[in-house]
Formats: structure tokens, sequence, C-alpha cells
């Protein structure tokens, strides 16, 4: 599966940004979805993750009350509403795709995903 991330950009702290992760090549339904964070000179963290077989999501807790993860698997597309949004936000948003499997467990080891996006600059300014 391929994946085409969007919908970064610039914007003020306690604005919202919606982005969006195409698929491409295999129908999403069939994987965990996952949304990553790289900030310049830090590791790339974990920030949502939405099950491919009940649309559960899990969060960091960072972003817990404030982004919101969906899919639509008509338009083959994933989605990570951030609202709230404050200036340690700033980081490149990475979606990543796993082949789902059976159970409840919500992956967040960057490690567990096979499939990557390029990535989606969000700055946000104080």
């Amino acid at each position: 599966v391929q994946l085409q991330a969007s919908g970064g950009g610039l914007v003020q702290a306690g604005g919202s940004l919606r982005l969006s992760c195409a698929a491409s090549g295999s129908t999403i339904s069939n994987y965990d979805m996952g949304w990553f964070r790289q900030a310049p000179g830090k590791e790339r963290e974990f920030v949502a993750v939405i099950k491919w077989n009940s649309d559960g999501t899990y969060y960091a807790d960072s972003v817990k009350g404030r982004f919101t993860g969906s899919r639509d698997n008509a338009k083959n597309t994933v989605y990570l509403q951030m609202n709230s949004l404050k200036p340690e936000d700033t980081a490149v948003y990475y979606c990543a795709a796993r082949p789902g499997y059976s159970g409840t467990y919500y992956y967040t080891g960057r490690y567990n995903y096979n499939y990557w996006g390029q990535g989606t600059l969000v700055t946000v300014s104080s």
C-alpha cells in the first residue's frame, strides 16, 4: 500500500488543522492506520492509531482530547483532526499502515508499521 499525507501548514496556537492520508494499491480496511510525528532533533513518536476491524482509536497522552483520528474506507483515506494546537505539536506528521489482525491491541511502536507516507509539516506558532 502507498500512502500520501497532506494538510499540513502554519497555524497559530489554539487553531485547528485536518491532516489526510490517501492510500493506493490496497484497501485501508485491511490495515491498522497510525499517525506519528517527528519534531526537529527528536525521535519519531506515536500520535494515534485506528484499528482496522473496529474503528477503535488510541492516542498518545500528549494529544488525547485534542486530536481525533478517523477513516473513510470508501475514499481509502484516513484523517487526523487536530484541535487546540500547541507550539509543541510542531513536527512532520506521518501516516503509517500495518496489516490488521484479529484482536484489540493497539500498536504504538514505529517498528510495528510496514508502510509509511512521506510526511506533512505542521508548524504551530505561539
